[in-house]
């Protein structure tokens, strides 16, 4: 993205779309499809323009104060990371940790609920809705699960419900480690080389 400020306002023009994308504008609800599928974000609560061109964006803030000028990096990386999302999918890998009681974990409901059983010896079921389009899938290695899906904000809070729902208390928390813990953040299907 290149800033370019004039007498009365600052314009950043965000890169390139992608070719296999097709970005929409309206009023500051920002749609992007792509081969993995359509994304939607609203960025309604900013005061800035953002124009549509056939291969890049402007985002425009008239007389912007520094908080403003801020927002407008901000939302080319929540735009390039739907970009990335529609066409690689994000996918993180967490592992349960234990000392003592092994933690069992179950993915049901279509792969979009998490229960953790046997947590610190525990009967209670932990049990964590995925947010929308985020699945589970275990990865076939011992302890391990991933999640997938393509907004990244909704498959990184997912892994953080996970986590949050093994939070240790009455304890301390140096000596028990035990938890579901994020250990991997990849993408599902890798880009071609370009030569």
């Amino acid at each position: 993205a290149d800033g370019s400020n004039t007498s009365s306002g600052i314009n950043a023009e965000y890169g390139q779309i992608p070719a296999d994308c097709k970005v929409t504008i309206d009023r500051r609800l920002v749609t992007v499809t792509g081969p993995r599928g359509i994304l939607k974000k609203n960025f309604k609560h900013l005061q800035c323009e953002l124009i549509p061109s056939k291969t890049s964006i402007t985002i425009r803030v008239w007389f912007a104060n520094r908080k403003a000028i801020a927002c407008v990096r901000t939302i080319c990386s929540h735009i390039e990371n739907m970009f990335t999302g529609v066409r690689q999918g994000y996918k993180y890998k967490m592992k349960s940790v234990y000392a003592h009681f092994p933690i069992n974990i179950n993915i049901i409901n279509d792969n979009t609920l998490v229960e953790v059983h046997n947590f610190l010896g525990e009967k209670f079921v932990r049990k964590v809705n995925l947010l929308p389009g985020v699945t589970c899938k275990p990865t076939g290695n011992k302890d391990e699960i991933m999640l997938e899906g393509n907004d990244i904000e909704n498959v990184s809070r997912s892994a953080a419900l996970i986590q949050q729902s093994t939070t240790v208390k009455n304890k301390d928390i140096r000596k028990f480690l035990d938890g579901v813990y994020v250990s991997e953040k990849t993408h599902i299907d890798e880009l071609p080389e370009e030569d």
